[in-house]
């Protein structure tokens, strides 16, 4: 299985064609094992484009502290917020920058920077995924089970055929809610990506501007692997030492609402205040710096952020915990996607 490949500035020995994604079966196994949401172990990621914003001074061992008088050398970033992985990962798939395939929507241009959040220092050669929903809400592999935005005019009068009786068995899962994997129902894989950083530890992705589904606001997954080694094969072996999301401002949202397909959606939207995903801590729990043309979003926007991980750790977004300021109810019903 092979992805659309595209050069990137120091990627070494990269060859033409690129590695297909493999991982070894034993952390695959624990991906695949399901579970609802991760407890955030720190909060931090600062905007690359803002090299100053949200910088602090750390000491091995001591909690980040703001630093006016520290220099540049001495100024880090704290961890970035972990997230439940949701269920609708898949691991093992497309090696490539451009995941937009045949989706319709707003291009969106994702630049990512992956670094060390101890020592500062970039983390290249990093394996980072993300994938999303489209612009109706849909995901792919998932499209029978993802809740989807609908579209058109919502159906009128009084159904005739109420059933009866009591429900039997266990609610399904998706759209909205439901924790675990879930395996994968269809062949598609639109909207996800697996790409390396570079020597300055940056990862950039073609796609487009996500939608909504009921139960969440827009956001767009992520995992970052290390430690693993890319060959002919794949990348191999290492630890996930992040998973994570990204949040979408507001005024970004509500733009993207005014343009097709979104404009077409007749479901109901979670905003960003509302989400018990999102930690509410802005670019420390994942929300990017979105940058496009005023009224003229539907040309495109670019999205930038730092990741600060700890590439010693293992977060693999798969324990059963409950989100930041989320109820465990709460949590649960919004763990999906």
């Amino acid at each position: 299985m092979t992805g659309n490949q595209e050069n990137q500035e120091g990627q070494g020995n990269q060859t033409t064609q690129g590695p297909k994604h493999k991982r070894n079966v034993t952390r695959r196994k624990v991906v695949m094992a399901g579970g609802a949401a991760v407890a955030a172990v720190g909060v931090g990621a600062t905007v690359a484009a803002t090299a100053n914003a949200g910088q602090t001074s750390t000491t091995k061992g001591k909690s980040p502290t703001a630093s006016p008088t520290s220099t540049s050398s001495e100024t880090c970033y704290k961890l970035t917020s972990e997230t439940t992985e949701g269920p609708y990962y898949i691991d093992a798939d497309k090696i490539r920058q451009d995941i937009t395939e045949d989706r319709e929507g707003i291009p969106l241009t994702l630049r990512l920077k992956v670094i060390d959040n101890e020592t500062c220092k970039p983390i290249r050669n990093a394996a980072v995924d993300i994938w999303h929903c489209d612009a109706l809400g849909l995901y792919s592999g998932y499209e029978d089970s993802s809740t989807g935005g609908g579209g058109g005019t919502p159906p009128t009068g009084t159904p005739t055929d109420v059933p009866t009786g009591t429900p039997t068995g266990s609610p399904p899962e998706g759209g909205g809610g439901g924790a675990g994997h879930q395996e994968p129902t269809d062949d598609k894989r639109y909207l996800r990506g697996t790409w390396r950083t570079d020597k300055q530890g940056f990862v950039t992705f073609k796609t487009v501007f996500p939608g909504w589904y009921r139960g969440r606001c827009v956001h767009i997954h992520t995992k970052v692997h290390v430690s693993g080694t890319w060959t002919d094969a794949g990348y191999e072996g290492g630890n996930t030492c992040h998973t994570g999301q990204f949040f979408f401002d507001e005024e970004s949202v509500l733009a993207s609402a005014e343009v097709e397909p979104y404009s077409t959606s007749t479901t109901e939207r979670t905003t960003l205040t509302e989400d018990t995903i999102y930690d509410q801590s802005g670019t420390a729990g994942g929300l990017l710096k979105l940058k496009y043309k005023k009224n003229g979003i539907a040309k495109g926007v670019t999205g930038t952020i730092t990741m600060g991980v700890d590439p010693e750790a293992t977060h693999d977004g798969t324990d059963d915990a409950v989100q930041p300021g989320a109820s465990a109810s709460a949590s649960a019903s919004a763990s999906a996607g």
